[in-house]
């Protein structure tokens, strides 16, 4: 009989604090039973010394550490380049575990490197992607600051509305369409009191802002109702050179550029990733643009590191969670325990989807409100089963290396069966060919 031994290289486990200015690091060193305490300060030299100490101990190295804001990057990216393994720990779990092995909810920095340290003895610890170090960076850095411009905009469109709009015009927001266009933050910056529109007669402010107002149907006529309007307006009158006037139009400068800058974002995000395999893939989904696909390629990276639907479902937070305690069974929800700007992006691109004319996710989610479309908890239980829907579908997509089909299987198994002629006709150059002949070939249940 063989007796066949597997020995397990340890390794030394680093326990590091994160936060603004220091962190504290917990090292334990297999074979003993006290453990080096040291503080490093957020500068070159001290975390040189961390990894200068780490690698003398001829051993490999484990380091794990808590999220904390952006505060963790740099450090993580030195030891990712120093070549020890880098891994994080649940903010969530890290708090219930200190409350369970204290009974107490104090906190501070030291107990929580020992907290961390046991889960790392205890295994209870996720992966660490650096996006640097996995070509993300980039990314990740246009899809936030797109985020932040856009929000950016709405906060200040919000405050035209509330402020500045019911003060000098407040008839104007009825022409008012499409937040991505600026015309109407120029059209305002040049008029921003109805009292300068009737100032001219109908003919010269047609004139003069015919250029303004951009590409329009029909764009006399619209011009001959705001001039209409601009009559009968209830705002307040100020005058071009007054200071309110001024003010009103610093703001509206600041947002023209704002709209400027997003655009300048997503023009490059397009150039970035256009021959990107993943991108196009992502974008071939109905709902999914190139800004929802720079933000799930740069939030999740390569969606192929999961190797089923479910386990990216609970990377965004979409895993259905129950309380449940004896006989009692709680609501089942959204763990909600995620990526959030991720599980936002899906949301949103499901709600894209069921706009569109013929699709599987319109299909699913008029499916889903058939029994009552007026009840608002449906709907709304329907738009997260369409989130979820959307996410399995980019993750597939992705992982087989398959563009969304141009039509669904249940259209053309439809096809096949009401046309059999058809078994003749399509080939295997037809756009649909692997869809419908799989659909001719399946055997009716």
């Amino acid at each position: 009989m063989t007796t066949i031994s597997m020995t397990q290289t340890k390794s030394v486990l680093a326990a590091i604090d994160i936060a603004k200015s220091r962190h504290e690091v917990l090292i334990a060193i297999p074979g003993k039973t006290r453990r080096r305490r040291l503080t490093v300060l957020n500068r070159q030299e001290d975390y040189d010394r961390l990894i200068a100490t780490l690698t003398a101990y001829g051993l490999p190295v484990r380091v794990a550490f808590e999220a904390t804001g952006n505060y963790h990057r740099a450090l993580a990216y030195r030891l990712g380049i120093a070549g020890f393994e880098v891994k994080l720990v649940s903010s969530v779990a890290l708090a219930r575990t200190r409350e369970a092995l204290n009974n107490s909810w104090d906190k501070n920095d030291p107990k929580d490197a020992q907290v961390i340290l046991h889960m790392m003895q205890i295994g209870n610890e996720q992966f660490y992607h650096d996006p640097l170090l996995n070509g993300r960076n980039d990314l990740q850095e246009l899809s936030k600051t797109h985020d932040i411009v856009s929000r950016s905009k709405t906060e200040l469109w919000h405050r035209i509305l509330t402020h500045y709009l019911p003060l000098y015009f407040p008839e104007a927001d009825r022409f008012h369409r499409s937040p991505r266009s600026d015309w109407f933050f120029a059209f305002l910056e040049r008029y921003p009191s109805p009292h300068l529109i009737t100032a001219m007669d109908q003919e010269q402010f047609i004139s003069d802002a015919w250029d303004v107002v951009g590409r329009k149907v029909e764009k006399s006529r619209f011009l001959a109702d705001v001039y209409q309007t601009a009559k009968t307006s209830v705002g307040l009158p100020i005058a071009a050179d007054s200071d309110a006037a001024r003010m009103f139009r610093m703001v509206l400068a600041e947002g023209r550029s704002l709209i400027a800058q997003r655009k300048i974002i997503e023009d490059r995000a397009v150039e970035l990733l256009k021959d990107h395999g993943d991108y196009r893939l992502l974008t071939s989904i109905p709902g999914i643009g190139p800004i929802h696909a720079l933000t799930i390629l740069a939030e999740a990276g390569d969606l192929r590191r999961f190797g089923h639907h479910r386990q990216f479902l609970k990377f965004c937070g979409m895993d259905l969670a129950t309380i449940r305690s004896g006989t009692f069974r709680g609501q089942t929800k959204l763990s909600k325990y995620g990526n959030a700007r991720l599980r936002r992006t899906l949301w949103l691109a499901g709600q894209v989807a069921i706009m569109q004319k013929t699709n599987s996710f319109r299909d699913k989610f008029e499916r889903y409100i058939a029994k009552d479309r007026q009840n608002l908890h449906l709907r709304r239980k329907a738009y997260t089963a369409i989130a979820a829907k959307m996410a399995r579908t980019a993750h597939g997509i992705i992982k087989r290396g398959e563009p969304y089909p141009v039509a669904g299987r249940r259209f053309a198994s439809q096809i096949c069966r009401e046309a059999p002629l058809l078994r003749g006709v399509i080939t295997a150059e037809g756009p649909f060919s692997d869809l419908a002949v799989g659909a001719i070939n399946r055997p009716r249940r």
